[in-house]
């Protein structure tokens, strides 16, 4: 299989900027996203701020392997991995009982919507950043999402610390994944099909 070539000076740019708490301006297996360490607390202040996004809605974060599940959440009902292997389209999975997380990226109820990735540029920036990216589309609260990165607002362009050359010049519009809820108990519903 012929995998796209990710430039080593794009990846540690982005992946210095994580570290500092800075913003990235990134292209996941869905649609560009924002994006920065779902650890700090300050960093997502700023997504938040970025955005105009009201506080009470949580961000989903990024894994780039299900093994990793464990160490963000409780309870990990054995569906889920048969759910993230059987969908050939990217899901996002909302899972009860958060933990190991900025406060601020989890949701009042203590839920948080997890995918894991497939994308090349994601999955290197995973592995090196050896932590979970926070990811929400890259557009104003109330805008609709930008499906390619010709789309995205030039405040939110001029606002993050740091955008991923990767994948810019990628015209084919991207999708939001499929959001399911899913229950300690292993009981799930569709959020978004």
């Amino acid at each position: 299989m012929h995998r796209p070539f990710v430039d080593k000076e794009d990846l540690n740019q982005a992946l210095e900027t994580l570290k500092n708490g800075g913003l990235i301006l990134y292209p996941t297996d869905t649609i560009w996203g924002i994006g920065c360490d779902a650890t700090n607390p300050e960093a997502i202040e700023k997504v938040f701020a970025l955005k105009g996004r009201d506080k009470s809605k949580s961000m989903l974060i990024l894994l780039h392997s299900d093994n990793q599940l464990a160490s963000y959440v409780r309870e990990i009902p054995e569906v889920a991995y048969q759910l993230i292997e059987s969908y050939d389209r990217p899901i996002t999975i909302v899972y009860s009982g958060a933990k190991n997380l900025a406060e601020n990226a989890i949701a009042e109820d203590g839920s948080i919507g997890i995918r894991v990735v497939s994308h090349p540029f994601c999955q290197q920036l995973l592995q090196r950043f050896k932590k979970p990216i926070i990811s929400t589309s890259a557009n104003l609260s109330g805008q609709p999402s930008a499906q390619t990165f010709d789309q995205i607002d030039e405040l939110i362009k001029e606002k993050v610390d740091y955008i991923v050359k990767f994948g810019q010049d990628e015209d084919s519009p991207g999708t939001p994944s499929i959001i399911m809820k899913l229950d300690p108990s292993g009981k799930f519903e569709f959020l978004r099909k």
